[in-house]
Order: C-alpha cells, then sequence, then structure tokens
C-alpha cells in the first residue's frame, strides 16, 4: 500500500518539482541586477581618482622627508597593505 502512494509523490517531485526549482531560480538569476555600463565606468574613474590620490600623497611625503629627515608617515596596517596589493593585481 505504502508503494502505490510513495510512486506518484515521487514521479510528482521528479517531474514537476525539481524543474520548478530549477526554472525558479534561473528566473531568479536573470532578474538580478548586475553592473551595467554605466556603474562600470564610474568605477574605473574612481579608481583612477584613487591611484592619482596615492600618487599625490607619495609625492606629498617625499617633499616632507626632504624638508624634516626625521618624518616618519603614517604607518598602513596589514590589511590596508592587503587590499592595495589585491587591487593592483587586478589591474
Amino acid at each position: 500500500m505504502e508503494e502505490i502512494i510513495m510512486v506518484p509523490i515521487v514521479i510528482g517531485t521528479l517531474f514537476l518539482g525539481l524543474p520548478w526549482l530549477i526554472l525558479h531560480y534561473i528566473t531568479k538569476w536573470k532578474q538580478a541586477k548586475t553592473l551595467t555600463g554605466e556603474d562600470e565606468q564610474l568605477l574605473d574613474e574612481l579608481y583612477d581618482t584613487a591611484r592619482r590620490l596615492e600618487g599625490r600623497l607619495h609625492t606629498v611625503e617625499r617633499i616632507i622627508r626632504a624638508d624634516h629627515p626625521d618624518f616618519r608617515p603614517a604607518v598602513r596596517s596589514d590589511e590596508d597593505l592587503a587590499q592595495l596589493e589585491n587591487i593592483t593585481r587586478r589591474n
């Protein structure tokens, strides 16, 4: 008796439930927002601005070091250096 009930449940799960679940998540994935071209352009501009600002900071530090030999720039944490290294590797 249990086999008679179990067969339709298994068949229903395989042929109705599983495809519905897969199609549901495919639809959700396609509706998810991704970066637009404008977003990517803005990120590129921000990255370029950050690199220019970092270059300016290094220049200012060199100028100050030339005027004051005992000047020591702020020490960056290992986490900051790892993030900078990560960003540099991507580009």
